[in-house]
């Protein structure tokens, strides 16, 4: 995006999030001078990302009253995800019939979304109702979509209920090797590596060859179980096999071997790698950093960064927050800080994760005014705090048990349930305990309002 298209979409988000009546907000978006693209509605979506309300105020506005522009089909598969993480699921379904109105046909893509928001929300059985009503919304269910609910379920460690669904359906959807490899992968990700070599083994009894990501799964497996022995007799074999080892195979061993401190055997692994002539991904040098950073010292990790800059990588923001967060570990704070600039200067500025790990050490250390700071500068960088930012922040206000913590505390959990975090039960009352022991009865009114008035909404709206 060039800089006077960032320059667009940051003052339209700021202009959105400031806004405060919906009439003059309706009379600047459908300004004739605004030419409104999917990429500019997307770009904008993502921005309002963690504040829901206003993400799909702007949403609607652009649907309901500008004359000539129409949402594109993944304008609204943001909408519709931004509803289903909030919860509404009226909405959610609203949108869905509104696409199909507008003959934007919903795809597997919009089916996914909505079923990975269920099953996150502890929902799987409307997970599985929504991908088999998938054909009443004019998408027929097929392998590939067949494969991403699998995925879904199992990625959120719902893998019996998974392989329960794909008992029942292989049949009818002519289960493939992604099919038995994703099951694999879910049995792998609760740590029961023995399931997963069952169904590699059904998976070749059914005449279908298992492939280098089935190999890599199970490397993982085993690495992620803490059976460091199995996983390097597995990649021994592997290699005695002459299996075609790729970048995914050394990066898994460099990580598995690492995070139970086997740093060195680590190193060697990625020097071998180099040798054979594989080069590494910026996965790789990431988990020999984290390695690095966790197992050895932050100061190797650094090298590590550096060379990989001179071999003319460029890190992604995953990279930079593993360094800062090694670096804040040490209490290295200025120069975590300087990565955070650093990070500014590499067109992948601070995300909301950089700015919870920076605000979290700040705070603990006792430092929470340089810890509110931060978040205080998150909005100009057009980055919206998340659930972990408000949570890391009113947490800590209880430290010092100091009235004006208490008064912060209460701000934050309004501007929370403003922005579409509902706070648990829990929360409020910590909260309005915090204030009533430190005499901001008034304060305590308006938050227990506040508490009666978020316990009157439907349930589909609490997080």
């Amino acid at each position: 995006m060039s800089t006077a298209a960032t320059a667009t979409t940051s003052a339209l988000t700021n202009l959105i999030l400031k806004s405060t009546n919906r009439q003059s907000l309706i009379k600047s978006l459908i300004c004739p001078t605004i030419h409104w693209t999917p990429l500019l509605v997307n770009t904008i979506l993502k921005h309002l990302w963690n504040h829901g309300p206003k993400a799909l105020q702007f949403f609607d506005i652009l649907l309901q009253k500008h004359p000539t522009y129409v949402h594109s089909a993944s304008s609204f598969d943001h909408a519709i995800d931004v509803a289903a993480r909030l919860h509404d699921y009226a909405t959610v379904f609203t949108l869905l019939h509104r696409m199909r109105s507008l003959r934007l046909h919903p795809t597997p893509k919009t089916f996914a979304i909505i079923a990975e928001r269920y099953v996150a929300a502890g929902k799987p059985d409307k997970a599985l109702k929504i991908f088999l009503s998938m054909h009443q919304h004019g998408c027929f269910q097929d392998l590939r979509s067949f494969n991403t609910i699998l995925d879904v379920l199992c990625k959120a460690k719902r893998v019996e209920k998974a392989w329960n669904f794909f008992k029942i359906l292989r049949g009818r959807f002519q289960a493939d090797v992604v099919s038995y490899n994703t099951i694999a992968n879910g049995w792998c990700l609760i740590k029961r590596t023995n399931r997963a070599l069952d169904t590699l083994k059904e998976m070749v009894e059914k005449g279908l060859s298992p492939n280098l990501t089935s190999y890599n799964i199970m490397l993982k497996g085993y690495f992620r179980a803490g059976q460091i022995e199995e996983g390097w007799k597995f990649f021994l074999e592997m290699k005695k096999r002459r299996c075609e080892i790729d970048v995914v195979t050394y990066t898994t061993v460099v990580h598995g071997l690492g995070v139970v401190g086997e740093v060195k055997r680590a190193r060697k692994v990625f020097d071998e790698m180099v040798d054979k002539g594989v080069l590494p991904s910026v996965a790789t040098y990431n988990a020999l950093i984290q390695v690095l950073c966790k197992k050895d010292s932050v100061e190797n990790a650094i090298s590590v960064f550096e060379e990989m800059l001179r071999k003319g990588y460029v890190p992604n923001s995953i990279t930079f927050n593993v360094v800062i967060r090694g670096l804040c570990h040490k209490e290295q704070m200025e120069k975590a800080m300087e990565y955070m600039d650093m990070m500014r200067g590499n067109d992948c500025g601070p995300n909301v994760q950089t700015y919870n790990i920076v605000i979290r050490y700040f705070c603990d250390a006792g430092e929470i005014e340089k810890g509110l700071e931060l978040f205080e500068k998150m909005s100009s960088e057009n980055c919206l705090p998340n659930l972990d930012t408000y949570n890391i922040l009113t947490s800590s206000m209880f430290v010092r048990k100091k009235s004006d913590d208490m008064v912060v505390a209460g701000k934050l959990l309004i501007e929370m349930v403003d922005r579409g975090f509902m706070p648990r039960r829990l929360t409020f009352n910590r909260i309005l305990d915090g204030l009533l022991l430190t005499g901001n009865q008034g304060f305590a009114k308006e938050i227990l309002r506040l508490q009666t008035k978020c316990s009157r909404l439907p349930r589909q709206f609490k997080l």
